[in-house]
């Protein structure tokens, strides 16, 4: 009761405090900004053009999330991690946030080498005006159509190209890239389920073992699950499982 008392006074105190505050401004006739948007016609079409500049911007950041992982290493690699947190049977350890963030810094390791290219093709060359955007847009696709191109199954990219019905060409340098992504998403996707299967089979032989001592001995009410997840952790432990994941993840964009 006492304290129901304390924080009403504290209430008091705070809306005295303010509406004094907003009297004492409003006697001093204190300005108070007005914030708004102002829509005004193109006086020149550098103005429309710069708009359509700004306006694609805009979209290719609202776009940036779906880019990242569509483009990059980032679907292998937050797979991967997922497929590992499950056949250890962790539930939610390590929790989405470390997960995700593990795989974003991943994804960075393994992309420097295609940001750097991007870097010195495209955007030094149009920030320092040599170059127009067009320009600049065509040459950062580049690197990263030749990091897709490599990790791309030939199967995967004839199954699009059959489909967009397309016309052939002699380079595959040349392909679209409307082919070429949607084919990188399901080779990676591919390549995630294969690691997430071979992921499971040292902790499934665990829970196995585990499962059959507890039928021998006659334990039926005890979950194999509770026994054998300490032993699948010393095992991740001891052979320095995250080194291990990690590596195997990296050399396989190499």
């Amino acid at each position: 009761m006492k304290s129901c008392r304390t924080n009403m006074i504290f209430y008091i105190i705070i809306a005295v405090v303010v509406l004094s505050s907003t009297s004492a401004l409003a006697a001093q006739n204190v300005p108070i900004p007005k914030v708004g948007i102002n829509m005004e016609p193109a006086e020149t079409p550098q103005d429309v053009a710069l708009s359509l500049q700004i306006l694609f911007l805009l979209t290719i950041l609202s776009l940036a999330p779906s880019i990242l992982i569509m483009m990059t290493s980032f679907t292998r690699i937050v797979i991967v991690l997922s497929f590992v947190r499950n056949a250890i049977g962790t539930q939610q350890m390590p929790p989405n946030q470390v997960m995700v963030g593990l795989a974003l810094f991943l994804t960075l390791f393994v992309m420097s080498p295609v940001v750097s290219q991007i870097n010195e093709q495209a955007f030094k060359p149009y920030m320092a005006e040599e170059i127009t955007f067009e320009q600049a847009v065509e040459r950062s696709m580049g690197p990263l159509k030749n990091f897709m191109l490599r990790q791309t199954r030939q199967k995967d990219l004839a199954l699009f190209v059959n489909l967009s019905e397309s016309t052939p060409v002699s380079d595959v340098n040349q392909i679209s890239s409307r082919v070429l992504i949607p084919a990188f998403i399901i080779s990676e996707l591919k390549t995630a389920f294969q690691i997430g299967f071979l992921l499971f089979i040292p902790f499934l032989i665990i829970d196995m073992v585990v499962a059959s001592t507890l039928m021998s001995m006659g334990m039926m009410m005890l979950p194999p699950v509770m026994v054998s997840l300490p032993f699948k952790i010393l095992l991740f432990i001891m052979v320095d499982g995250w080194n291990l994941i990690v590596q195997s993840l990296i050399m396989g964009f190499r």
